[in-house]
């Protein structure tokens, strides 16, 4: 039987799709939905251009009828939808909501519906909003459609008993035949023998259907550094293998995902030639006013916010304490000569960048669109490299599940040019790692 699903703006803000997302069942917009819209039409972020494309829409379909009266959605597969805008009325009951909210005037509309219409469900990303609505009995959902299991997400890497036969021979031969299809393409494999468990080896199975030795010794520098555990190792197979393309590593606060793509970036840009630069950018998330009021050019403003970006190029580019004076103006000749290019995410829509090694940092404040269009920028020869922490997201519409870092993470994982990694360890300090375990 078909349902009515009654979406609330921050879904439509999250994506522009949303009203399309529901198959053949009714979607119904109240009339408050149709008025914050209009306020974040203006915004030149990814807020104001879901608004505009929902508002856009919106006017397409309105050719096709009434909007108050619902108008046929066509989806690829299955039969038509609905969607209709409901109007507020004066004889709806306030449900003992402050109606001078205007989020609550959307849940005012939302209890009416399911007064007289069976099957009524209300779908918001606003976790009080949801709480309101189950006090008042009304089926609520999150808006589910881009979002994973974060508690059953990809790791890249699994442990794998096996034979003392296999162990010695990968060791050999550097490869042995795989049986096991359920491994992802460049999935990592920590082999250890059945019969002695300190006999292991690190492998990775290739799309060749082939698990391969990892070729990166321990003790191997990337830069001037060299990885400090089992992950870091395996993260740097990733960084520095060309042939995977786009990479995304997961991990808490001082796990070394920053520093280790940077590093790995410097060694393929300056030292291999592999690509010609390196782009690093990062969302824009404020906890006040925005980048615009501060003062200064792009460059004055991209200062403030690319700060961690720095202070992992200044530790790379020490080298020894002698020459801790000189490494702000080696990154200042390396910015200067183009050999580094610092961007915010604003600027990265709409164009083209060849043979770079790119690095998205702090992913998980991005919604899987953005990353999508962030992604989508790459020309040949380019690498992209995704990383961040899903616990510590500061974009109020996301959460550890429906950020696009691990919804990449997990809708890449069976492509032959995508490698993922989780880093599970804090490296930075003693008191980063109590941090990050104890509170």
């Amino acid at each position: 039987m078909p349902k009515t699903f009654v979406l609330d703006t921050n879904v439509l803000l999250h994506s522009a799709q949303a009203i399309e997302s529901f198959e053949e069942n009714t979607v119904v917009l109240p009339m408050p939905v149709i008025e914050e819209l209009d306020k974040f039409k203006k915004n030149q972020d990814e807020l104001g251009r879901n608004a505009r494309q929902v508002i856009r829409r919106l006017d397409e379909l309105r050719t096709r009828g009434k909007l108050s009266e619902g108008v046929e959605i066509d989806h690829p597969v299955g039969p038509p939808g609905k969607l209709r805008i409901m109007v507020r009325s004066e004889d709806i009951p306030d449900y003992g909501l402050n109606i001078a909210v205007m989020d609550n005037q959307i849940l005012q509309m939302a209890c009416h519906l399911n007064s007289y219409h069976d099957n009524v469900t209300f779908i918001t990303k606003d976790i009080n909003l949801r709480l309101k609505a189950d006090a008042l009995g009304l089926d609520v959902m999150d808006f589910e459609n881009q979002k994973v299991n974060f508690d059953e997400l990809y790791s890249g890497c699994r442990p794998v008993q096996v034979s003392t036969d296999t162990i010695n021979t990968i060791y050999k031969e550097k490869s042995v035949d795989w049986a096991d299809d359920s491994f992802y393409p460049n999935e990592f494999a920590l082999l250890q023998d059945e019969l002695d468990p300190g006999h292991t080896a690190l492998g990775i199975y290739k799309p060749d259907k082939r698990m391969h030795v990892i070729s990166r010794r321990p003790d191997e520098l990337a830069w001037n550094i060299k990885p400090r555990n089992k992950e870091q190792r395996l993260a740097l197979e990733l960084l520095m293998d060309p042939a995977i393309q786009v990479v995304t590593l997961v991990g808490q606060a001082g796990s070394g995902k920053t520093l280790l793509a940077l590093a790995a970036a410097l060694e393929m840009v300056l030292n291999q030639n592999e690509y010609e630069r390196i782009l690093v950018s990062r969302p824009i998330i404020p906890l006040g006013k925005d980048i615009g009021y501060m003062p200064g050019d792009k460059s004055d403003k991209l200062s403030h916010w690319m700060q961690p970006i720095f202070d992992n190029l200044v530790y790379l580019m020490q080298g020894s304490k002698k020459e801790s004076h000189s490494a702000d103006k080696k990154i200042d000749d390396l910015i200067g000569g183009r050999k580094i290019e610092l961007e915010a995410i604003t600027y990265i829509r709409g164009r083209s960048i060849p043979r770079q090694f790119v690095i998205i940092d702090e992913a998980q404040n991005l919604t899987p669109h953005e990353v999508k269009t962030i992604v989508s920028r790459a020309g040949e020869g380019t690498k992209m490299v995704l990383t961040g922490d899903p616990f510590q997201i500061d974009n109020p519409y996301l959460d550890s599940s429906s950020n696009g870092l691990t919804y990449a993470a997990e809708r890449l994982k069976s492509i032959d040019i995508h490698g993922h990694i989780t880093l599970y360890k804090s490296e930075r300090s003693k008191l980063a790692a109590a941090a990050a375990e104890y509170l």
